[in-house]
């Protein structure tokens, strides 16, 4: 029998994504005023704005990020989903092929991890208390990917490698 199982994630916005949209309303405000009072520039004000407008509409709502965990026979995808319209695999990898799936607040997460440069944080945010962290060879380099499964993907995971799932 087949095993399929998906979970979708929203980021929480970071301070970061306050940040850009601020700036991105500050600037779009900045160029409505620049273009209404340059006179040349003026003939074309009503283009203008809904360029002006659109491409901040486009930018904020790049912001809203989900993550989408796919669990299907032991493989695990994890796609982002961007403004619910674009959709990104960002890591694909067989379970047999993970170092360690463990909870952060297992005990397992050491100093070793803290070391490896390539990170995924496919999670709401790293505060939460269900984030669990995979360490694997992806590409011939270590990768560390944290993310936020259903306790039934970790079962599922503990069927095909039970010594290296921790919870």
């Amino acid at each position: 029998m087949d095993i399929f199982m998906e979970k979708i994630v929203k980021r929480r916005k970071t301070a970061m994504d306050s940040i850009i949209i601020a700036a991105t309303i500050v600037v779009g405000l900045l160029l409505i005023v620049i273009v209404g009072s340059v006179s040349f520039l003026q003939s074309f004000m009503p283009i203008l704005l809904v360029a002006i407008g659109y491409l901040g509409y486009v930018l904020i709502r790049n912001r809203n990020v989900e993550y989408e965990y796919i669990v299907t026979n032991g493989d695990l995808d994890i796609d982002m989903i961007i403004a619910q319209r674009k959709r990104k695999r960002v890591f694909s990898g067989s379970c047999k092929d993970f170092e360690i799936i463990a909870k952060m607040t297992s005990g397992q997460y050491n100093q070793s991890y803290d070391n490896i440069k390539n990170r995924l944080n496919a999670v709401t945010t790293m505060e939460s208390n269900e984030v669990y962290f995979i360490s694997t060879v992806k590409d011939g380099e270590k990768i560390l990917v944290f993310f936020e499964p259903h306790p039934k993907m970790i079962e599922s995971f503990k069927k095909y490698i039970p010594r290296k799932v921790f919870e």
